[in-house]
């Protein structure tokens, strides 16, 4: 049985700023530590964390949507989640991020939600402090 994920999060960056810590290949290997290559375009592949989450990309609006079809190594053979994320300028120049990531198999929910804290949210909140 699969489920949904939905995290919401807010950064004091703009919404061009984190789009490019989740879509840039270069960018989200130096923020996570572990090799990314990231297709620019519809109907590309992604690989991230060396490897261990593959897929395809589905829709791409820059500095507003990313849409992945997502897996992760250890997901049942044949098994794809959508890990769609949603982004939108705050009132105060930042940017609201919101991901629906749905059809995550059960088992796995409460280790991706973390996995997504850790290695994406945490580490894009410490890089945007170096930035300033």
């Amino acid at each position: 049985m699969c489920k949904t994920i939905k995290q919401k999060v807010k950064f004091r960056a703009s919404p061009t700023t984190i789009y490019q810590f989740i879509a840039d290949s270069k960018k989200v290997t130096g923020l996570t530590g572990e090799t990314a290559m990231i297709s620019k375009r519809i109907g590309g592949s992604f690989s991230a964390l060396s490897g261990k989450v593959t897929g395809i990309i589905v829709d791409l609006k820059p500095s507003k949507r990313i849409v992945q079809a997502w897996r992760r190594n250890d997901f049942p053979d044949g098994i794809f989640s959508m890990a769609t994320f949603t982004l939108k300028e705050t009132s105060e120049g930042g940017t609201e991020l919101v991901l629906t990531h749905r059809g995550v198999p059960k088992e796995l929910i409460p280790d991706i939600e973390e996995g997504w804290r850790q290695n994406y949210w945490d580490k894009i909140r410490n890089a945007i402090k170096t930035l300033v």
